[in-house]
């Protein structure tokens, strides 16, 4: 039951958290939301910092896992496209993270750090895959052009729903896919005529 009670806060949480925005959220509200006593939660958590590092526990696991690169092969377009797919919807699931980055990080030296490494590791992934389409011939770019291209996916893919809130655009969920489209048609430019013509269609979808 105590198991139960413990997922049920974080489920809760989780979707306030996306729906309301993390600072507007207090553990009360969680608690009246599940008709359970403020002191009912805090036997499960501490506070609600507590709650949101549990929830990145969870969002760094799942991004972990959405940045596998294939094994035994070299990536192709499709592979990028699956992954930025996987990466967008843990962005999409935990999107009150990036909401309130700044503020969430300011206050977590623990999810700061971890949210470093993430970075990091992206980074390292974005870099190894387009090294990887290098080598297949499919795309064409310098090391250094590789590595800038690297940062700049992750700073869009980071800081996108910031700047669409900014825009006043205020369907996340189409936000998302924009922003997917707007990573694969940074690396238009650096492929092969036919690699191009599959790119745009592979992003046709998200032109209304």
């Amino acid at each position: 039951m105590a198991r139960k009670t413990r997922e049920r806060i974080l489920e809760l949480s989780l979707a306030l958290f996306n729906e309301r925005g993390e600072p507007n959220v207090t553990t009360n509200h969680i608690a009246d939301e599940l008709e359970i006593s403020p002191g009912n939660l805090y036997y499960h958590f501490r506070n609600k910092d507590d709650i949101i590092e549990q929830l990145f526990a969870r969002y760094e696991e799942r991004m972990d896992k959405a940045m596998l690169t294939p094994e035994g092969r070299l990536p192709n377009l499709e592979d990028i496209w699956l992954q930025l797919h996987l990466v967008y919807e843990c962005i999409w699931d935990y999107r009150f993270l990036y909401r309130d980055l700044v503020d969430i990080l300011s206050r977590s030296r623990k999810i700061r750090l971890h949210f470093s490494r993430i970075l990091k590791r992206a980074t390292e992934n974005a870099t190894e895959v387009m090294r990887g389409l290098v080598a297949a011939g499919i795309m064409r770019a310098s090391a250094e052009e590789v590595q800038a291209l690297a940062t700049n996916l992750l700073v869009i893919a980071t800081f996108w729903l910031n700047y669409s809130s900014v825009r006043g655009e205020r369907d996340e969920h189409e936000a998302i896919q924009t922003g997917i489209r707007q990573v694969m048609m940074m690396l238009a430019p650096f492929l092969r005529d036919a690699e191009r013509v599959h790119i745009h269609t592979l992003t046709s979808a998200y032109v209304r």
